[in-house]
């Protein structure tokens, strides 16, 4: 999870623009309220030509994937065919799934509940623990969608495991997982990340609670701290 700062992404999009290059943005992960906003490109006002969706749109219940295509892009398909599709494309029980979650979305105003969640809850909580934990190096994250990055050294942002890392060199990250499963918390762990990726209909007392967890087991990535 990587939030990229004001103005950024206006420049990838001159850039497409002015060399005539497909501005893609994956909101597979991010779309859908995940970071506070229907896609994430819209906390900074751009418009991409192509997004593409998942799970997000649906909450998974069924498998469903998309394209949403911009109007210049399709009309280059006015006077010609679409050379694409599956046979399962347009899949009514999934597309139905999509449309029932969205209107859950809006009816139960949950996009706000979103971004509200990440700037009066998360984010607040997460930064405590940056303060209190030398082991982590760095909090990044809107809305429902966080990241901890786990080091042993904050100048040099030495990680807690290695990347790729397997057998004893990941067991830090593997004790730290465990204790979170012990203590009621089911992790989000990649390599020396821990992800903080809630429902975004969690109650804040829950997401809280969750980070309490956190902030007990982070004792232990503290142990391995040489900073």
């Amino acid at each position: 999870i990587l939030v990229p700062p004001p103005g950024y992404l206006q420049g990838v999009r001159d850039i497409c623009d002015e060399h005539g290059i497909v501005y893609i943005a994956d909101e597979v992960m991010a779309g859908f309220g995940r970071c506070g906003e229907w896609f994430a490109v819209n906390h900074w006002n751009v418009t991409p030509d192509l997004i593409t969706f998942a799970k997000g749109s649906n909450s998974g219940y069924i498998p469903l994937g998309g394209v949403i295509i911009s109007q210049r892009i399709a009309d280059t398909f006015r006077d010609r065919q679409y050379p694409g599709g599956l046979t399962y494309s347009g899949h009514v029980l999934a597309c139905a799934s999509a449309v029932a979650s969205i209107n859950i979305f809006k009816e139960e105003g949950l996009i706000d509940y979103a971004r509200t969640l990440g700037s009066d809850v998360i984010g607040p909580e997460l930064a405590k623990l940056a303060a209190k934990h030398p082991s982590i190096g760095d909090v990044r994250g809107l809305g429902a969608f966080w990241a901890l990055d786990l080091v042993t050294n904050r100048e040099t942002r030495a990680p807690l495991v290695p990347f790729n890392a397997v057998g004893p060199a990941a067991q830090p990250m593997v004790d730290l997982a465990a204790a979170c499963k012990q203590r009621g918390l089911w992790p989000f762990t990649h390599f020396n990340r821990l992800y903080v990726v809630p429902p975004i209909n969690t109650p804040a007392d829950e997401a809280r609670a969750g980070i309490a967890i956190i902030d007990e087991v982070l004792e232990l990535a503290d142990q391995h701290y040489t900073g």
